[in-house]
């Protein structure tokens, strides 16, 4: 695997890039020895924080975590990493061109995990236009993370989420 590891607000010292490759590199008998992982490492306060993508034809495979230590950060998101591979496996590798990216021998190794996604529950309702400020108030007035509406800017479906910090974020279609 080839790491390309970056740092925000932190040098990446010897010692973080070899903690990183090795938790990393756990996970090679995964993919083929040419895939890409890109770790970028940040801190913020009192928080250190590790992002790690690895882009196949078709996905990406992405998880982060944090904690007061990068090393514990390290070993968070690689278990991250390997529970996602193995239970999106099947689902991954039904893409063809996304099994290209994945080692033989993962492709061929069974795991007993249920990776069947469960719809549970469908909800219909309207959606009024209104701007992405108006969506965030009415999503603050029900109490959700997220609301779905048209962009009447746009006329767009979009979606604003809650994020860290009181913030919020807005999702569009790109064609």
């Amino acid at each position: 695997m080839r790491y390309v590891i970056t740092g925000r607000n932190i040098e990446v010292t010897p010692a973080l890039k070899s903690a990183v490759e090795d938790k990393i590199g756990k996970l090679e008998r995964y993919f083929t020895p040419d895939t890409e992982v890109i770790a970028t490492l940040s801190v913020q306060r009192d928080r250190q924080k590790i992002e790690i993508t690895i882009p196949m034809k078709g996905n990406i495979i992405r998880a982060e975590e944090s904690s007061s230590d990068m090393y514990v950060s390290i070993d968070l998101v690689e278990e991250i990493i390997e529970r996602q591979i193995k239970k999106y496996k099947r689902k991954l590798i039904d893409k063809k061109q996304s099994a290209l990216s994945f080692s033989e021998a993962f492709v061929n190794e069974e795991y007993d995990i249920d990776d069947e996604v469960r719809i549970v529950k469908t909800k219909k309702f309207g959606i009024k236009p209104m701007d992405p400020e108006e969506a965030c108030v009415q999503m603050e007035l029900l109490g959700h993370s997220f609301y779905v509406f048209l962009n009447s800017e746009t006329d767009e479906v979009n979606v604003v989420y809650k994020r860290k910090g009181n913030t919020y974020g807005l999702i569009e279609p790109e064609f």
